[in-house]
């Protein structure tokens, strides 16, 4: 948001609300300068790597493998990057600091630079024309060499010493051997870094009111994972500053104009960097500036971290009630239990079963409810991604398929008291909710999900089916739904949805297929996700929450089996899908209708579970499943037999 002279601060602070909760945005406010922040700053450091990449003599997709993932930035790195946005629009970028900006102390570097000026001229305007940086001709992407101006293969990459280098942990110690080491490529990283933090130092007074909008911006709008007064201040204030002075004295620097007496002396100095628990440094007024204390951001318990300010962590705020490796039971004194998954994309083994366990028993003694969220939901992290396959191959290459149905047992039991407790559960779904991570949703008592949640069963990728309830919360659904008409026309989502391991590419998708239910709710911040599921799981449990009935449910039995099982034959037969596509359909198909029962038989929740249990143990000794199983493992992929 840029705020000019007349404009109300009523009004943007309504706008900030809005953007917030409403778009589910992350909001900086910038200053009206020419580009703002984030391209001001952004397209300065592209133009900086241009001039540093010929300095050093680097080839465009060596540059980018130097300056993608690997420091943390948009993996297309830069060259790649300006193919994407366009390089005459990149090119309109630079003309509005090169005609607005005469007296920034960085103004030589504001040009169009040659390579790019011809690219531009020749019409290789990046990706949308076919040419820019990068070609592809066939199925080869070819670069650019700059020297030339010919298209030749590309596919260069980062020296091995670089990659141990950046691999450093301590940034102190990183920053410090790429400033010693003699690799030109190394050389290159620590000039564009010296670049950035000299020229964010020299504008900051005029950009924004504070560094930690500057980060921000960075993060937000050039996908950073760190920003550039973050990643200063933990190389070391002090010491990055003065082999910054040093390079400007030595005229290694893009321009000669001196830190800000700010960096080297008083309040920064003192704290040694811009971000304190006091907030992050204003230049302009000379001062820590805290964070907003607007009412939108009450209901974020964790707000995007800061690098120095030591705010509050949901990896360790509140009280502990009990911790392991696999799960974090917690609360904030606000009568909700939390648990927090600490696993690898938090699969579910059985150190999540016994923790659900003990969280939704603990919840009904002594909270109001429970919600299962996540640390790292707005970062990203996975809701989960489903069963602990690799935990639990030990156990099957030992026991057998048999030796399976005890935690399987566990997991369905686990999954029912959640669905059948007595206070309300939540699940805060942001992320992959896959396989198990599926089914541990759908038994909650209710759902709140941030938009870009990705659901779905996704078993048969693996030669499996789901066998935590999945199938029978598709078949109760289902029953729910038809309200006495016919049930197969509600079930075939459902059916189509396991069989094909479709996933929902959002959370409105998600709806649609039936994994969210109408009364879920979406949120469109992830950080709101954690406050808005202990206000649903509250409301809920002081208007009263009792659990649900345990209902007989209506299925479809052969009649519904033998419609399903028509299409299935045609697809197979049709070489749309294999044999054991067909198996693993088929099965599906037996579980959802209600298995070898006449058509309006009622059943019960126990007799979906032992059928998924009894077929999912019968797929774990088929070979056609464990090669899926041992591929998946192997390759991440799925296999195709």
């Amino acid at each position: 948001i840029i705020p000019t002279a007349t404009t109300s601060a009523a009004i943007v602070d309504q706008l900030e609300g809005f953007l917030t909760t409403t778009l589910g945005k992350g909001v900086v406010r910038a200053k009206d300068t020419p580009n703002f922040i984030a391209n001001r700053v952004g397209v300065f450091g592209m133009l900086a790597i241009i001039r540093q990449a010929e300095q050093f003599g680097l080839s465009v997709d060596v540059v980018d493998d130097l300056t993608g993932a690997k420091l943390g930035r948009a993996k297309s790195g830069t060259f790649r990057t300006a193919d994407v946005v366009g390089l005459d629009t990149m090119g309109h970028v630079i003309k509005t600091m090169q005609d607005t900006l005469p007296d920034d102390p960085f103004f030589a570097l504001y040009k169009t630079p040659d390579v790019l000026a011809k690219l531009v001229a020749a019409g290789a305007l990046g990706q949308k024309a076919g040419a820019g940086f990068y070609k592809k001709v066939g199925k080869d992407i070819l670069r650019l060499d700059i020297a030339t101006g010919d298209y030749v293969a590309g596919g260069g990459k980062a020296d091995d010493i670089i990659g141990r280098i950046l691999k450093e942990k301590d940034p102190v110690k990183k920053f410090a051997a790429l400033r010693a080491s003699t690799n030109p490529q190394a050389q290159f990283l620590w000039a564009i870094f010296r670049d950035a933090f000299h020229y964010v130092a020299v504008h900051l007074d005029a950009i924004a009111d504070n560094a930690r909008d500057v980060d921000f911006a960075m993060r937000w709008g050039f996908g950073w994972n760190a920003g550039p007064f973050e990643i200063w201040q933990g190389a070391g204030w002090q010491q990055i500053a003065g082999w910054i002075s040093e390079d400007i004295a030595a005229g290694k620097a893009l321009c000669n104009a001196p830190l800000p007496q700010w960096v080297t002396s008083g309040l920064v100095a003192e704290q040694g960097g811009v971000h304190t628990s006091e907030g992050s440094y204003s230049a302009s007024s000379k001062t820590f500036v805290p964070r907003s204390d607007l009412a939108v951001y009450q209901r974020q318990p964790f707000r995007a971290p800061v690098f120095g300010s030591g705010a509050l962590d949901g990896r360790s705020a509140g009280t502990t009630f009990f911790e392991d490796e696999s799960v974090r039971i917690w609360h904030m004194d606000d009568a909700v239990l939390v648990i927090s998954l600490k696993t690898k994309l938090h699969v579910i083994g059985e150190g999540v079963i016994n923790g659900l366990k003990m969280a939704q028993q603990e919840a009904e003694k002594n909270f109001r409810g429970l919600v299962i969220w996540n640390a790292d939901a707005a970062e990203g992290g996975a809701f989960s991604a489903g069963a602990d396959l690799q935990a639990a191959l030990p156990l099957f290459m030992q026991g057998g398929a048999k030796a399976m149905a005890p935690g399987i047992k566990l997991l369905q039991d686990t999954f029912m008291a959640m669905k059948y407790s007595n206070v309300p559960v939540v699940a805060a779904v942001a992320g992959l909710a896959l396989g198990g991570g599926c089914e541990m949703a759908l038994h909650a008592s209710k759902r709140v999900a941030f938009i870009e949640s990705y659901i779905g069963l996704v078993e048969v990728g693996v030669g499996l089916i789901p066998a935590g309830g999945g199938l029978k919360e598709a078949a109760v659904r289902a029953s729910n739904d038809a309200k006495g008409s016919d049930i197969l026309h509600f079930l075939k989502t459902g059916f189509t949805n396991a069989a094909t391991a479709n996933v929902s590419k959002s959370a409105h998708e998600a709806r649609a297929m039936g994994y969210l239910k109408n009364d879920d709710v979406i949120v469109f911040n992830a950080y709101e996700l954690l406050h808005v599921a202990k206000v649903e799981a509250r409301a809920m449990f002081d208007a009263g929450y009792r659990p649900p009935l345990r209902r007989p449910v209506a299925v479809v039995g052969r009649y519904g089996l033998a419609t399903i099982k028509a299409q299935l034959v045609n697809m197979r037969d049709g070489g749309f899908i294999s044999a054991h596509d067909f198996k693993l359909g088929e099965m599906i198909a037996a579980i959802v209708s209600g298995g070898d029962v006449d058509q309006g038989s009622v059943v019960t929740e126990q007799w979906f579970l032992d059928m998924e249990c009894n077929a999912f143990l019968e797929l774990l000794s088929h070979p056609k499943t464990q090669e899926r199983i041992m591929g998946m493992m192997q390759t991440g992929k799925p296999v195709r037999n």
